[in-house]
């Protein structure tokens, strides 16, 4: 009776073979990360030249006298000084922070209802395209046609349609520094709300039907649902957005920048348009630099608060 022969355990086989192994292993290794270097390389070149460079740039030169051309002379914190003494950059803080109070709240209550009523409806995608088609149309081009609608005198389609139909004089949009800024919220939360809707619809479609089903047997309302389910469950979602569009309003240049002018009417002028102010008209690099470092630090410290405040108001699934 021939005996049978059992095959050597993993553990017996030979030390070259396990040295041949750990070479692969090093090798594809090696391979991975040359082709991780070949494929990140050219961004982070990119990204260290056209941004960490320049950032770092602006901030030697946030503490510096310079007019783009001469001499740089070190001037400390006199830039900030400057710009904290000046009227026109204190009511460029506020009307800054006035943006993001008329965009944030109604720009996301609007999106949100939009999203709710969306939900359920069939041809969402259709939906999704047409409330998203201003988010992706260009800025001046927005702004040149809504200059058209809100414009004063003969040319302003939307005075003398609400004059001519109902005898109604509405106010100088763009002309009146007391309303300019409302003007300028309105094409603000028309051309971005398209995208808050389609991050709440993502984030509604994530929440589990059966949860909002339960409820509805157990004897709770369409407001029950959406106050104990729905809207602790979309709370990261609208977080996320609330992040965004407050980081958005401090930033916002390009539409007030087409709609009015912001250095005729003070009541349209926010930080980042003192920073282009300061810099490509005035040339004073050194003051311009201070006022985007303080607008970058604001940015961050009001980032910051927000994400200390989330544990109170985001829910998160466990």
């Amino acid at each position: 009776m021939t005996t049978p022969t059992l095959d050597r355990p993993t553990a017996a086989r030979r030390p070259s073979d396990a040295k041949t192994t750990h070479r692969s292993l090093r090798a594809r290794r090696r391979k991975e990360r040359w082709w991780a270097a070949f494929f990140l390389g050219p961004q982070l070149a990119a990204l260290v030249t056209f941004t960490l460079v320049p950032f770092g740039f602006a901030i030697v030169l946030a503490f510096m006298k310079w007019d783009g051309l001469g001499e740089k002379s070190w001037v400390g914190l006199a830039n900030f000084k400057t710009e904290l003494s000046d009227p026109h950059f204190r009511d460029a803080v506020t009307n800054t922070l006035t943006l993001g109070l008329l965009t944030v709240p109604a720009g996301l209550a609007l999106a949100l209802l939009i999203a709710l009523a969306l939900n359920n409806v069939r041809g969402k995608t259709i939906y999704r395209m047409v409330y998203f088609l201003p988010v992706v149309t260009s800025s001046v081009a927005v702004s040149v046609i809504w200059q058209i609608i809100l414009a004063s005198g003969d040319l302003g389609m939307l005075n003398n349609t609400v004059h001519d139909w109902f005898g109604i004089t509405l106010p100088d949009w763009l002309d009146d520094p007391n309303w300019v800024m409302v003007a300028i919220a309105a094409v603000t939360i028309w051309s971005s709300v398209g995208l808050n809707v389609v991050i709440f619809l993502a984030g509604l479609q994530a929440i589990p039907a059966h949860l909002g089903e339960v409820a509805r047997i157990d004897g709770a309302g369409p407001l029950r649902v959406f106050r104990h389910i729905t809207l602790p469950l979309l709370s990261p979602t609208i977080f996320f957005s609330f992040v965004i569009a407050v980081i958005s309003s401090f930033q916002a240049f390009d539409q007030i920048y087409v709609l009015v002018n912001p250095s005729v009417n003070e009541g349209a002028r926010t930080i980042v348009f003192e920073v282009y102010d300061l810099g490509f008209k005035k040339f004073e690099f050194g003051v311009s630099s201070a006022a985007a470092l303080m607008l970058t630090i604001m940015t961050i410290v009001v980032t910051l608060a927000q994400f200390r405040l989330q544990k109170r108001f985001v829910h998160y699934e466990s």
